[in-house]
């Protein structure tokens, strides 16, 4: 199979989707890797260490969707790339169809096929391509909360930490998953007052047990959600529902009655996000403000730290990776369940329920493609 590795062109972004040494073990296997000039530089890849591999280097990005089988890339086809791909063709990336319909047409009309990093689940629920970027966007809603905090960012001029004889800044958390957990253990390491809300009691339990003493958790109805966003001076949005578009928990009436310099941090973003006042930014311009309250909202935040992102992102996709070119995507999804579950929309039919749904357009099974 031919494998194509291409540069990213969404806003900031500067992770790559295969690494010199999972292209070595392709090229082992008996695949071929195209990668686009420069695509691995942002993370600290060069071109010489592909070529290196057996990679060959190609200098037009139309020339790998051309050429290649499967195309391996992190974020969604951006406008520009979409005319660029050939019916059948793999495309292998996160593709948050939820949050972008447009996207969602223009892919089914292109024929493709296209397997969704986000929707990949293993038999427990659990989310292994997801799992890797939420922990990074966990821990930078943190860092970027406290930085907007700040007086000059339009903050509340608030240290996270406090200080002796000066009470830390009180942090609030939507959703106690993997992007929440991480979010609370890097807030409470830094001292402050933090409160996790998730609607799975058991959840609850274990986060009680596991995290320090500055860390309270609540169950999440509207009630406390209301009060605990009204005192919050860092509200972080981690929730999710796979596939699907996040659920809307703060309105924009609430969002008036939270204090002036407050900040909003809305990680599900990527998934329509939990505010109704959020709306998608970039590394560029990561924030604006709303009735007084900073919101930070940037798509693709873990894209900041590509050195770190790459490596824990591939770690992840790339046993998929050499599934998909090694079987095609019918047996290896035939074979892996999980895999299956990342089949999204297949040369124009729509297989993930919560789009069918979502969009009110027919299922299509697995079996029946």
């Amino acid at each position: 199979m031919i494998v194509g590795v291409l540069r990213e062109i969404k806003n900031s972004e500067y992770r790559v989707g295969l690494l010199p040494v999972n292209c070595e073990t392709l090229i082992q296997a008996g695949h071929t890797v195209l990668v686009e000039r420069r695509a691995g530089s942002g993370s600290g890849v060069f071109d010489a260490d592909y070529r290196a591999v057996g990679a060959r280097i190609v200098s037009s990005p139309k020339g790998i969707y051309r050429r290649a089988d499967l195309i391996v890339k992190v974020k969604e086809p951006q406008p520009s790339e979409i005319p660029w791909l050939r019916p059948g063709q793999m495309v292998f990336t996160y593709f948050h169809f939820a949050a972008d319909k447009p996207l969602f047409g223009a892919i089914v009309r292109s024929q493709i096929v296209a397997i969704a990093y986000e929707t990949i689940q293993l038999p427990d629920g659990s989310l292994p391509l997801l799992t890797p970027m939420s922990e990074i966007a966990g821990r930078m809603a943190v860092h970027e909360g406290a930085k907007y905090l700040e007086e000059p960012m339009k903050g509340r001029g608030l240290l996270l930490a406090g200080v002796p004889g000066v009470a830390p800044a009180k942090v609030v958390i939507l959703g106690g998953g993997v992007v929440g957990a991480n979010a609370a253990k890097m807030a409470a390491g830094l001292g402050a007052d933090v409160t996790i809300l998730d609607i799975n009691l058991n959840r609850l339990r274990y986060l009680d047990d596991v995290m320090p003493p500055n860390v309270k958790t609540l169950m999440s109805d509207a009630h406390n959600i209301r009060e605990q966003v009204r005192q919050t001076d860092l509200l972080i949005g981690a929730v999710l529902r796979p596939g699907a578009r996040a659920p809307m928990l703060v309105s924009r009436q609430l969002v008036k009655q939270m204090k002036r310099g407050a900040v909003i941090v809305d990680v599900a973003i990527d998934q329509g996000g939990c505010v109704e006042t959020s709306r998608p930014t970039t590394h560029d311009r990561p924030t604006y403000v709303v009735n007084g309250v900073v919101h930070y909202c940037v798509t693709n935040m873990p894209g900041a730290v590509a050195r770190t992102s790459t490596a824990a992102l591939t770690n992840a996709t790339f046993p998929y990776v050499l599934e998909i070119a090694g079987k095609g995507y019918h047996r290896a999804a035939r074979d892996n369940r999980a895999l299956a579950a990342g089949l999204n929309v297949v040369r124009g039919k729509l297989l993930y329920p919560d789009l069918s749904r979502l969009y009110r357009v027919p299922l299509t099974s697995l079996d029946a493609i």
